[in-house]
């Protein structure tokens, strides 16, 4: 007899009770389900209260009628409760028939359910089909790990093994980042990308989990930082320039930025036109409230008591740049365009994220930048602004002691573990 009706709702929960548990099981062991375990759950236990009304017992009819016609069947067996033989159930189990064959199959259709199996299968096919578009880069590492996921049988998170939509949108973005060169808005990217300027910004976050996921070095900062590093901002950023700085652009104008008092909002998206960049030194400092303090501050280069006086000498005809936290791809790339002789200072709190900042700029721009102001003089001359680590910052400050580019401050980050404080810029007086 073939089994197809319409499960009322009483029914629909149990029978999606027991095939969660029959997917669970599966999920443990493999493709294999446990044969001596069986899968049965208590109707007092799941939420069906029409079930056991008082008031109407048509409910409670319909779903034993539709429960025997499964037993019929030998998917369900069935356990009444003493003396309510044909009234009242206890349990429902599934037979070992519908647990070893394929029977189950007829209760995920009568649920409108798709197996798991299926949706792994479905939600592999697609990763592999566009894998090959991502070569040795963080997104194909992102891909492989979910590809490992998926055959461990575990959360392919940020993927949805129920959402295809979501998988083949996740795949359109990860395709088109490869085309931005310069900081590009989420609406104009979401428009290009989906001819609608809401979509991106419904999926950003999964985005930053799968960036996260193929560069680990991206897991500690914010996602607005992660998405500024694949040239996705929410609206179109400037960099905060002051000083001497000498701009040559790819159509031989020449931009001379020292006329502009105190300072200069630059459009990140046009350093993409940058041939050449001219200053005699250049001082990063991160924070830009610290930024407009230090440029604004007529004596800022005098009180340097923490710092030797050959640096002082150099910041009174130096440029200044703000890093707004890690520097974006656009800083870093205005700051590569610098004579490999200019000198680079950092100006950065005392804690993790300031050292990660010199480690990256000493990654990606040039070895020889030279910390400012981030010694354990200037810690001790400012510790009633300092603030105690906490257990991610002691975390994350011994991660930097085994960077090799850090050797030179490994005392700094050794001293503040001791003390067990962090500081600043702006806790930073007389600077």
């Amino acid at each position: 007899m073939e089994v197809s009706f319409i499960p009322s709702p009483d029914v629909n929960v149990v029978l999606n009770a027991l095939l969660d548990i029959l997917e669970r099981r599966a999920a443990q062991n493999g493709t294999r389900t446990t044969q001596h375990r069986s899968i049965k759950v208590t109707l007092a236990n799941l939420s069906i209260p029409t079930y056991f009304s008082q008031t109407d017992p048509t409910p409670r009819l319909i779903a034993n009628e539709q429960f025997a016609l499964l037993e019929k069947n030998g998917l369900l067996k069935l356990t009444w409760i003493p003396g309510e033989t044909g009234y009242l159930l206890q349990s429902i189990s599934l037979t070992e028939h519908a647990t070893r064959n394929t029977s189950h199959k007829t209760l995920f259709h009568l649920t409108n359910r798709t197996p798991i199996a299926d949706n792994r299968s479905r939600l592999e096919s697609h990763l592999l089909a566009d894998k090959f578009r991502f070569q040795d880069d963080w997104r194909a590492r992102a891909i492989n790990y979910i590809l490992n996921q998926l055959k461990a049988e575990k959360s392919p998170t940020p993927f949805s093994l129920t959402d295809s939509n979501l998988t083949l949108d996740l795949l359109a973005v990860l395709q088109a980042l490869s085309t931005l060169t310069t900081e590009t808005p989420y609406r104009v990217f979401s428009v290009r990308v989906f001819n609608d300027s809401k979509r991106f910004e419904a999926i950003k976050n999964q985005l930053v989990t799968l960036a996260r996921l193929g560069n680990p070095e991206w897991k500690r900062i914010p996602v607005e930082e992660v998405l500024r590093e694949l040239n996705l901002v929410a609206n179109p950023n400037y960099i905060h320039f002051a000083g001497n700085w000498q701009f040559t652009t790819d159509k031989g104008e020449i931009l001379n930025l020292s006329g502009f008092t105190p300072s200069v909002g630059f459009p990140a998206a046009q350093t993409a036109t940058l041939q050449t960049v001219h200053a005699e030194s250049v001082l990063c400092i991160e924070n830009l409230t610290t930024f407009h303090q230090y440029i604004q501050t007529e004596h800022a280069t005098r009180n340097t008591q923490h710092e030797s006086n050959a640096a002082c000498s150099v910041f009174r005809s130096s440029a200044f740049i703000c890093t707004f936290g890690n520097p974006s791809p656009a800083v870093r790339r205005v700051l590569r365009l610098l004579p490999e002789t200019t000198p680079i200072y950092l100006w950065s709190d005392l804690d993790y994220g300031g050292f990660n900042i010199l480690s990256q700029l000493r990654r990606f721009v040039n070895e020889q930048i030279q910390p400012y102001l981030m010694n354990i003089d200037t810690l001790e001359s400012n510790i009633p602004r300092a603030r105690p680590l906490t257990t991610p910052d002691r975390t994350n400050l011994k991660r930097l002691l085994l960077r090799p580019e850090l050797h030179d401050v490994r005392h700094v980050i050794e001293y503040l573990l001791k003390r067990g404080l962090k500081l600043e810029q702006e806790g930073v007086e007389n600077f």
